[in-house]
């Protein structure tokens, strides 16, 4: 009995131990990479987001002001190729209104710098973005610019409604009554429609969006957005549906003969123009529709000559002088709704269940009518005759 005992409680070699464990470590790193080479080939290209709203207000990068007390602030986000052509008229529009009230924020070229020998008004000084990028019409890399913009703007608490304007865009009342109107409101004003006869004949919306952006949320609207703080930090933090419109839209290129075989590669590049479809799709995506003025604060004239099916020749009319009549004005100040034919809708246009004047802003402006606009007083009193040394 004695020897067996003995027999039984003989040590295992240390070797055998060590190659054992070996063997084990060996044995479940092998099961857990295989276990994640299955799910990288059975999951979706990109996963779907999971309360998308909640998730992205948890990411925030932006810090939070929730009791601001202080006198709010309008931040004007131009959007600009390179100069501003109509800083004449808004620099006339800034100097009827308290510095207390607004601020200006620029995306143009990186480098370009504004101050006396590039800029009419000093309203605009040094205003522009020090982290700008190079954009491209029909690229992410314009909503990418909007989104700096939103960014920089929301660093100053004060800020609590953002306007995002075009070079070419021009007010069309003073100060004192787009500030109303904007406080007024506790909306952000988003054009968002769905426009179904465009996307099948375009097809701008990628099935490869799925599951990410689901072709039911797919929505059109104007780029020119106004928005109110919560929602602006919404499209800031975003990180899930910006890389869908970075991987997915890119911009269809004319087609060059020298390329040869390489055009028919490059003419299916899938051409989505993501500044109609970015900002409306999130905000469907994010449940917050029920929470917007679903129009645009800013009247586009459209071409009358391309007809619906030859959309592809449609383009804003730009605005001259003879086009800026006062009648012509009028007509377009006392708009007080708009119908979207795709959805059989009338937005019948409202601030707090008072009827209002739907836009508060127009483009494509030239120079020439941007100058009788102030001639004729809409914007602020002026003396046109101190430009006139300064055409272009």
């Amino acid at each position: 009995m004695k020897k067996k005992a003995v027999a039984a409680a003989s040590p295992v070699p240390v070797r055998h131990v060590v190659w054992l464990s070996w063997k084990l470590v060996f044995f479940f790193s092998f099961a857990l990479f295989f276990y994640a080479l299955l799910l990288l080939h059975f999951s979706p290209e990109i996963s779907p987001p999971t309360n998308y709203l909640s998730r992205a207000r948890l990411r925030s990068r932006i810090p939070r002001y929730n009791n601001f007390n202080g006198t709010p602030k309008i931040a004007f986000l131009f959007l600009s190729r390179f100069n501003l052509p109509l800083d004449f008229l808004w620099g006339s529009f800034f100097e009827n209104a308290d510095t207390a009230n607004f601020s200006i924020y620029i995306h143009s070229a990186p480098g370009f710098v504004f101050d006396e020998s590039t800029s009419r008004s000093h309203f605009f000084y040094n205003r522009q973005l020090t982290d700008s990028i190079q954009v491209s019409w029909g690229e992410s890399s314009m909503i990418e610019a909007e989104r700096l913009l939103l960014s920089n703007a929301l660093e100053d608490p004060a800020n609590q409604r953002f306007v995002l304007l075009s070079e070419s865009c021009v007010p069309l009342y003073n100060f004192s009554y787009i500030y109303r109107y904007l406080m007024a409101s506790p909306r952000s004003f988003v054009d968002s429609f769905v426009d179904s006869f465009l996307d099948l004949k375009d097809g701008r919306y990628h099935p490869k969006m799925s599951p990410v952006v689901p072709r039911n949320k797919w929505r059109k609207g104007s780029q020119w957005i106004s928005l109110i703080r919560s929602h602006a930090e919404v499209v800031v933090d975003d990180e899930v549906v910006l890389p869908v419109f970075k991987k997915f839209c890119k911009r269809r290129p004319p087609v060059d003969t020298s390329k040869g075989r390489l055009n028919i590669k490059l003419q299916k590049q899938h051409n989505c123009i993501p500044d109609e479809h970015y900002v409306p799709t999130l905000f469907a995506m994010s449940g917050l529709e029920g929470e917007i003025e679903r129009r645009s604060l800013t009247y586009t004239l459209w071409n009358q000559s391309a007809t619906k099916m030859d959309n592809k020749a449609w383009h804003p009319v730009t605005f001259n002088y003879a086009d800026v009549s006062p009648k012509r004005l009028k007509e377009i100040k006392d708009i007080n709704h708009i119908y979207y034919e795709s959805e059989s809708r009338t937005e019948w246009c409202r601030v707090n269940s008072t009827s209002v004047a739907c836009f508060l802003f127009t483009r494509k402006f030239s120079r020439g009518a941007a100058l009788r606009l102030l001639s004729e007083g809409v914007v602020a009193p002026f003396d046109t005759s101190s430009l006139l040394g300064n055409s272009s």
